[in-house]
């Protein structure tokens, strides 16, 4: 299994930027999606996830309401949505896999068994 994670990138303040993965293995349909993200100094955190059929989607308190994730099982690929960015979102983005063990999407680091490279995104003030 490998997950391709892309689409980083500087943006001001207040702009956008969509963070796409793209996943090759074994039956994408079987994994709940996350992106997780780590700041300079900070542990990585939970950002977004959702189920392996896209009907449900969970986002930290501190994205909710300016990110949207998304899937699309036909392509293999899963998304992030980023508005009103702001600088505090500057981070190293992940893309990660969880075989679906239940129907829960886990916000829990370890719980997830595969992980992309990282996308850096930089939001200036």
């Amino acid at each position: 299994v490998q997950l391709q994670a892309s689409g980083g990138g500087l943006v001001q303040s207040g702009g956008s930027l969509r963070l796409s993965c793209a996943y090759s293995g074994v039956t994408f349909i079987s994994y709940h999606m996350a992106w997780f993200r780590q700041a300079p100094e900070k542990e990585r955190e939970f950002v977004a996830g959702i189920s392996v059929t896209g009907s449900s989607s969970h986002y930290s308190d501190p994205v909710k309401g300016r990110f949207t994730i998304s899937r699309d099982n036909a392509k293999n690929t899963v998304s992030l949505q980023m508005n009103s960015l702001k600088p505090e979102d500057t981070a190293v983005y992940y893309c990660a896999a969880d075989l679906a063990r239940g129907a829960i999407v886990s916000k829990v680091i370890g719980t997830y068994d595969y992980w992309g490279q990282g996308t850096q995104v930089t939001v200036s003030s």
